[in-house]
């Protein structure tokens, strides 16, 4: 199965979470799994990062760190992902190394273009839908897609409301990578075992 997924964490993790992301990965879809947690202190990212770490590996899943480049370093995260006020993207792509490492580009093509002169791996637009995790997002439009797929030569992730009915036309228009976390997470008809299975 092609692993299309793109799992952002919950706002929050609780101790069932682990379980539930074991069950999550075991369908073998998620190719890249970002831990995005504000406001936490380190030492309690390092603890969650680290029981993370376990379970992606055993799945072979990509573990990303939202922002905290240092830490991806130190937990022996596979890279880091970062949004346009997180800092300064030349120093992360320097102490990331070989690590993978994306941006957040809205729907800018001025931004992709700076995020693949910083070198990054892959690029991220959106909202295209209206999101819960984050309903102040600005909006992206498909047309972005259509204008990457021709001029980008990096893996496209789409964020913003994705769910089972509208993410097969960013696919079409040229994303490789759809982020999700609401529809997963907190979805009031599904599990998120099973609301994983809805994309393949």
């Amino acid at each position: 199965m092609k692993r299309l997924v793109y799992l952002i964490s919950p706002d929050t993790i609780n101790q069932s979470f682990y379980s539930s992301l074991d069950k999550v990965l075991s369908f073998k879809n998620v190719a890249f799994f970002q831990l995005r947690l504000k406001n936490l202190s380190q030492k309690k990212l390092l603890n969650i990062s680290k029981k993370i770490k376990k379970i992606t590996t055993k799945h072979k899943v990509k573990f990303l760190i939202n922002d905290y480049y240092i830490l991806a370093n130190k937990i022996k995260a596979d890279g880091c992902h970062m949004g346009q006020q997180d800092g300064p993207f030349k120093i992360a792509r320097k102490k990331l190394k070989r690590k993978i490492f994306g941006i957040t580009c809205h729907n800018s093509k001025l931004l992709a273009m700076d995020a693949i002169k910083v070198k990054a791996d892959y690029v991220a637009f959106g909202a295209f839908f209206n999101s819960r995790l984050k309903p102040k997002a600005k909006k992206a439009n498909i047309k972005i897609l259509k204008w990457a797929r021709r001029n980008i030569k990096k893996p496209i992730v789409v964020i913003g409301g994705i769910n089972n009915i509208n993410y097969k036309k960013l696919i079409n228009a040229g994303a490789k990578y759809i982020a999700i976390s609401s529809f997963i997470w907190d979805n009031p008809k599904l599990k998120p075992e099973q609301a994983v299975k809805k994309f393949k």
